[in-house]
């Protein structure tokens, strides 16, 4: 029988939820029909179509493809896929490679002419509506309301026209916000800086943009950008739009922001909207043009430095851990500062947090391997592992299980119903006061095989091998570390073996204590296929020189692991 998986996706607010499930039924009543068994379901909710490389449905599709988990893929329609060209073309010659087929109910087998033709309709559509959208934004802003967004010192004015609709885009001043506004304006411009006003504001309870904590940057932002709130022009009644553009970055799949030129900005005088008198910008103005004036040598000289060290201008590769540690005292993240070295950014940015300790970068991922290595599955944890694992999967299997004899049952009592009934009508009873039941009972029936069509099979039993294979693997990760061609790839191994890290400060003077999570069901999952004596078809990158198995399945049911390092 032909195995299939399935995908599905929608991008916006204005759908619901259950699209995702509207696509999964669809699908699932045409791999019934063509007697495809559906093992696989992948999605990506409320996530645009107009990229790949950030949906993480769409690249654990394409990874468990060339694993050959499945044989072919079935979507409700291409635009589903993705409506970005390129990925389009790219996710399809993985999948050719793989040789996974994608279907859609709405197109069929995707070849290379629908990739071409339906790639590029699907390019114009995101073009022409991105055109549109702009355009009925500048209209709204030319009448004066907002373009989107509710900056600080503001709030909504939820009214309706004549016709009952909600109107959009109109503002007006948060009395309570604009005090604060006018405060960090006095403050900024009499010396006083980003980081002490930010601190003063959480100190004394004023909750900042969106709720949030007041950092540094939120007040001082970007001059010619015009972030932050003293660069804010609506203060002073400016209703300033389209100051940035946004491109996306084919490399991330991010958008990235550029500056436009000035004859591209629409301005419009809103003086209702006025908060900050003419005086005190301009008295920030000037405060700022000190602060240039006065670092303009340093800035120079730094910039005179990457200009001749080319290498300094590439972009910071990422660090084995970014994203992954946090604070032990205000649940914050710790980043990197200054040379080398992570801390608390809350404590940085705005002095929220207490916790001024900080660590090597070389010192912590030095401690964290030598935890994941050594200590992570430690024989102890390992019959613990194995222990949990067992249960989690004989519960799973018996409710399967149960499942399964429950529907096959009542399915034997329906189609017993069915018989019944057809024999009352041979014997005489008229068909129509027979009809409704009968309904009824083929509708229940239908519904009863289509469950028991989807029941998965029983769940493989990890044998006690794994702790052995734990370490091996992760050995040789470790190994791969200090080779440059391999060490991304084992990079990203390891950190999908770590759920977070912890750090507090310890009792004594410098001291740190770091704790690290990890979630035994990912780690299961990680070494299952070799344990079990499964292999397949590997295309990681230096796999061979690293042991990395990169599709790792989030487990469930288990308990985080946790030991100090």
């Amino acid at each position: 029988m032909t195995r299939i998986a399935l995908y599905a996706r929608y991008s916006s607010e204005s759908q619901r939820d259950s699209s995702i499930e509207d696509q999964f039924r669809i699908c699932r009543e045409q791999a019934k029909r063509e007697g495809w068994k559906v093992v696989a379901c992948y999605k990506d909710a409320g996530i645009s179509g107009s990229s790949m490389i950030l949906r993480p449905g769409i690249q654990m599709l394409l990874q468990d493809a060339q694993e050959g988990q499945f044989d072919l893929v079935l979507a409700e329609a291409l635009d589903r896929v993705s409506r970005d060209q390129a990925d389009v073309a790219t996710l399809f010659k993985h999948l050719k490679f793989a040789g996974v087929p994608i279907i859609t109910r709405a197109e069929g087998e995707i070849t290379e002419l629908h990739v071409g033709l339906k790639g590029t309709m699907n390019a114009l559509f995101l073009k022409d509506l991105a055109a549109k959208t702009h355009r009925g934004l500048r209209g709204r802003v030319e009448d004066g309301k907002s373009g989107g967004g509710l900056c600080y010192g503001y709030k909504v004015v939820k009214k309706l026209d004549h016709r009952g609709e909600l109107v959009r885009g109109d503002r007006e001043i948060d009395v309570y916000e604009a005090e604060v506004v006018r405060r960090i304006f006095r403050e900024f411009a009499a010396g006083i800086g980003p980081r002490t006003i930010a601190k003063t504001l959480n100190d004394e309870g004023f909750a900042g943009p969106a709720g949030k904590p007041w950092i540094d940057t939120t007040i001082r932002g970007h001059q010619k950008r015009g972030s932050g709130i003293v660069n804010n022009e609506l203060y002073i009644g400016r209703l300033i739009w389209n100051r940035l553009r946004y491109v996306k970055d084919p490399s991330t799949g991010r958008r990235v922001s550029r500056v436009n030129p000035d004859s591209d900005r629409i301005v419009t005088e809103v003086p209702e909207l006025r908060i900050v008198d003419d005086q005190l910008w301009q008295a920030v103005r000037a405060r700022q043009s000190e602060i240039v004036e006065k670092y303009a040598k340093v800035t120079e000289a730094v910039r005179e430095h990457h200009r001749k060290n080319k290498l300094n201008g590439a972009r910071r590769p990422k660090s084995l851990l970014s994203g992954l540690i946090f604070c032990g005292c205000c649940g914050g993240r710790y980043s990197l500062r200054g040379a080398g070295r992570f801390a608390c950014s809350s404590h940085i940015a705005n002095k929220s947090c207490s916790n001024s300790r900080t660590i090597p970068r070389e010192e912590l991922e030095n401690r964290v391997v030598a935890g994941l290595k050594d200590r992570m599955m430690s024989p102890e944890i390992a019959a613990e592992a194995m222990r949990t694992h067992a249960e989690e999967t004989n519960r799973l299997n018996r409710e399967r299980r149960s499942n399964g004899d429950t529907w096959r049952v009542e399915l034997e009592k329906t189609g017993r119903e069915l018989e019944k009934a057809i024999n009352a009508i041979l014997a005489g009873v008229p068909p129509l006061t027979l009809k409704e039941k009968i309904e009824k009972l083929e509708t229940r029936k239908a519904e009863l095989s289509a469950l028991l069509a989807d029941v998965p099979e029983d769940a493989p039993v990890l044998l006690p091998s794994a702790s052995a294979i734990y370490a091996k693997k992760v050995a040789k990760l470790t190994e791969t570390l200090n080779r440059p061609d391999g060490r991304a790839e084992a990079a990203e191994a390891l950190r999908t073996l770590i759920e977070k890290i912890v750090l507090r400060p310890g009792p004594n003077r410098g001291e740190i204590e770091a704790m690290l999570y990890g979630e035994l069901g990912t780690i299961l999952n990680w070494v299952e296929p070799q344990a079990v004596g499964k292999t397949a078809k590997k295309n990681t990158p230096a796999e061979n020189a690293a042991g990395v198995s990169v599709s790792v399945v989030a487990g469930t049911g288990f308990e985080p692991v946790t030991f100090r390092l």
